[in-house]
């Protein structure tokens, strides 16, 4: 696994910072994640309050790995492109589930189901392939490698990826650029092919190579 220092998560923080300061004083929309096909969360409620760190540290105290997909791995890798959702991808291991319950439960996250009906957050609700959560910093999805993913083999992108590290001792997983690349064009939504093009125009000026891949 590669490790970084530092700078991912310098990105994360400005960005989160932005999409709070751009959804201040926004009107409620009714609009969330699972409404945002086109523009993407910036454009929903779930961007208002924005800041995934409380959950991420959490995660990272409760041992749990849990790693970064979606845009906010995006912006860890350098995207331009604002988010306000924090999508998670776990191993589903029912062993590790308690941890990654507790973890949910420390910031006060909420379950609910396809219809956006509460399900209590006990960690057999987190085996199922995807759980989505809300919580006062940041909604989002929680997904087991159990999705369907089309011919993605996702669990190998457990393995794959890269750690950001801050002075603090925060750990933070995130899908390598690659791997991050491959889902957004499985899933293929308008906002996930833009998103993916973006993220393969990126080349490292030294070495043709994109930082946080695996070599």
């Amino acid at each position: 696994m590669n490790q970084m220092i530092d700078e991912p998560l310098d990105r994360l923080r400005a960005a989160a910072r932005r999409t709070r300061e751009l959804a201040l004083n926004r009107a409620s929309t009714g609009l969330s994640h699972q409404d945002a096909d086109v523009v993407g969360t910036i454009g929903t409620d779930d961007a208002i309050g924005f800041d995934p760190f409380p959950l991420l540290e959490a995660l990272h105290h409760s041992g749990v790995r849990a790693v970064v997909i979606g845009q906010v791995a995006g912006i860890m890798h350098g995207s331009t492109e604002l988010t306000g959702d924090l999508d998670l991808l776990w191993d589903g291991a029912p062993a590790h589930a308690p941890a990654l319950a507790a973890a949910f439960t420390s910031v006060n996250a909420q379950l609910i189901d396809e219809k956006g009906i509460p399900v209590a957050p006990h960690p057999e609700s987190f085996l199922r392939p995807k759980a989505l959560f809300t919580s006062p910093g940041a909604s989002g999805d929680c997904c087991t490698p159990a999705l369907p993913w089309g011919d993605l083999r996702v669990q190998d992108f457990l393995d794959h990826a890269i750690t950001a590290v801050d002075p603090g001792g925060l750990e933070v997983h995130y899908a390598s650029r690659r791997d991050l690349i491959r889902m957004r064009r499985a899933i293929g939504r308008p906002k996930d092919l833009r998103r993916a093009d973006e993220l393969d125009s990126f080349t490292s000026v030294h070495s043709g190579r994109v930082p946080g891949d695996p070599a």
